[in-house]
């Protein structure tokens, strides 16, 4: 019984330490975004995800990437403090991509969920020949 007792106290003793510690955490209100229609010849459209550090600890945008070129990731990597918000803004190119589109962001945090995948579509209204 006092093994168990001596056990159980250890347990918690680490799980406290352990929070005292602190995160950063990634919260993305929004993490897909519908462009609709868009007009090749008026060129890229951009949209801006918002994000918050949900954690204790400042949060570190390492690393966004996209998945093909025609996808332009922008952020700042100064970190963001606890409680405040951050931005991604994200350019799609529609020049020579007529037709439906789905594009995937990644984005790698120092944060509790280290990767989160975010979505940009839409459809491409070709220009008039």
């Amino acid at each position: 019984m006092k093994r168990t007792f001596t056990s159980i106290i250890i347990a918690l003793v680490c799980c406290i330490m352990a929070l005292a510690d602190g995160f950063a955490q990634a919260y993305f209100p929004v993490r897909n975004h519908d462009f609709g229609y868009i007009k090749e010849a008026k060129g890229p459209v951009s949209y801006t995800f918002e994000l918050q550090n949900k954690g204790t600890k400042p949060l570190i945008i390492v690393q966004v990437t996209a998945s093909c070129g025609c996808t332009r990731p922008e952020y700042s990597t100064r970190p963001i403090k606890p409680g405040k918000k951050g931005k991604i803004k994200i350019t799609y190119s529609p020049y020579g991509r007529p037709g439906a589109f789905e594009k995937i962001i990644k984005v790698k945090t120092n944060g509790r969920e280290k990767r989160t995948v975010l979505m940009i579509t839409g459809t491409v209204i070709p220009r008039n020949k």
